[in-house]
């Protein structure tokens, strides 16, 4: 039986960016997808945003893995001309108790280390969205958006330029 160094299941984006990583120093590295193609389950359905770390616990892994995933993830779509953009992310308190909760977020952003992070009152806020009926909300100029269907080409093509192999319907 031919020994295999790394089996990886699922040609979602995960299963491809890590595969892609492993694959620029290891070989004999295969992905497993029940599909006929990549990206066919929950890749494809997602929202194709870039998350700034917001939301998680300081410290946590997926706080992290979300800083650290940003960077390299528009500096992966940057270089290898993937479609993507820094929208920037209006998340709005509408009523009092949801004011309490915005500054308890805005505050852990800040201490998870997010970026670009800034509090915006009522007036900042109709300056650079005229329909949305906020008091505070926190801007995070970081959010992007990116073409995740061009992602997972590049990442299986670079994947199997590394001598690496999916094998569909598996």
């Amino acid at each position: 039986m031919e020994k295999i160094e790394v089996v990886i299941a699922g040609a979602g984006v995960v299963g491809l960016a890590v595969a892609w990583e492993l694959s620029r120093n290891r070989k004999d590295i295969f992905i497993v997808e029940q599909e006929s193609s990549f990206g066919r389950g929950i890749s494809s359905r997602n929202s194709e945003v870039i998350h700034v770390g917001v939301y998680y616990p300081k410290e946590s892994l997926k706080t992290q893995t979300c800083i650290e995933g940003r960077r390299l993830l528009y500096e992966f779509c940057l270089k290898n001309n993937i479609p993507h953009r820094k929208t920037g992310k209006l998340i709005v308190a509408t009523n009092e108790r949801e004011v309490k909760d915005l500054k308890r977020l805005f505050k852990q952003g800040l201490e998870n280390g997010v970026e670009e992070l800034k509090l915006l009152c009522r007036d900042e806020i109709i300056k650079m969205e005229p329909h949305v009926k906020a008091e505070p909300a926190i801007y995070s100029s970081s959010t992007g958006i990116t073409d995740s269907h061009a992602l997972m080409k590049e990442l299986a093509g670079q994947f199997e330029s590394n001598k690496g192999t999916i094998a569909y319907n598996t």
